[in-house]
């Protein structure tokens, strides 16, 4: 880490000094925690500084988006363009990487941070200690799925510490396909039939039968407590959908409800927060 990144690291890190927690410490009944676009509370989302610092307290995982550039390189951004982070509207899939990493991916958050760029997904990689994982949500159709095997290939990360998400079932499918060593999760919002009605999409039905057919290892779910409860679970379960986890929890009393359940993982824009409140219940007094 060069002198300008570890101060970045250092400014963010005293924005949030009493969450940190060191990563040592274990508690057993407590699922994966994975930082949401690294710690994205503290840091500005989907840069380096924000993975190093979701690792600096003690997150598990870490969750980053990618998108293909206009020149084939592989870089970690959310939206499909530049303007909510940049100020600058650039299309990331119309753009070369050299251009989309010249602009200013930190200033946003605080003026600490300014001079972060879109990390590579490589450098993303490097960035994963031995013993932690990483979560590749993948923002585009199934086009990305070879140059992300190419990546992987020349990256020095273990296939078990990765695991692919993405919305499209088609994606999900190609990963399967071209990465079948490599765990993947079909990822799903939910919306109600009606206000007040109660009566929630996807029900578990179509989740189990999205989950079989684009050959996902897993779901991940979008964090709603009044739909994802024991019955809810109870039919994934058997539809055959062992696991899954759940986007995006900064409630300890929502972490609570999904610890219950059994969920494999928990992402949270606030990793060491929630580790250390999920912890302190733990911890005999």
């Amino acid at each position: 880490m060069n002198v300008c990144s570890a101060k970045r690291l250092s400014a963010a890190a005293s924005l949030s000094g009493w969450l940190l927690l060191s990563s040592s410490v274990a508690v057993a009944e407590v699922p994966m925690i994975t930082a949401h676009r690294g710690a994205s509370h503290d840091a500005p989302e989907n840069t380096l500084a924000a993975f190093r610092l979701a690792w600096s307290q003690g997150a598990d995982a870490i969750e980053g988006d990618f998108r293909l550039t206009a020149d084939g390189e592989i870089v970690c951004i959310h939206d499909r363009d530049t303007s909510r982070t940049c100020g600058t509207k650039l299309v990331v899939a119309e753009t070369a990487c050299d251009r989309l990493r010249g602009l200013d991916y930190g200033r946003w958050k605080a003026d600490a941070f300014a001079g972060e760029t879109c990390p590579t997904l490589l450098e993303v990689l490097a960035t994963v200690p031995p013993g932690k994982r990483i979560y590749i949500e993948l923002k585009t159709g199934p086009e990305i799925v070879l140059p992300l095997r190419r990546k992987l290939t020349l990256a020095a990360i273990d296939q078990d510490a990765v695991v692919l998400i993405a919305f499209e079932e088609q994606t999900v499918a190609a990963c399967k396909q071209h990465l079948p060593g490599v765990k993947a999760h079909w990822l799903t919002g939910f919306r109600e039939t009606a206000k007040g009605s109660g009566d929630w999409l996807p029900t578990p039905a179509t989740i189990v039968e999205t989950v079989r057919r684009c050959g996902a290892d897993g779901v991940g779910m979008q964090n709603r407590p009044e739909v994802i409860d024991t019955a809810f679970v109870a039919a994934l379960r058997a539809g055959g959908v062992g696991e899954f986890h759940v986007w995006t929890v900064d409630r300890p009393e929502d972490a609570r409800h999904f610890v219950e359940l059994d969920a494999v993982g928990i992402t949270t824009n606030r990793p060491g927060f929630l580790r250390a409140a999920l912890h302190a219940e733990k911890t005999p007094r």
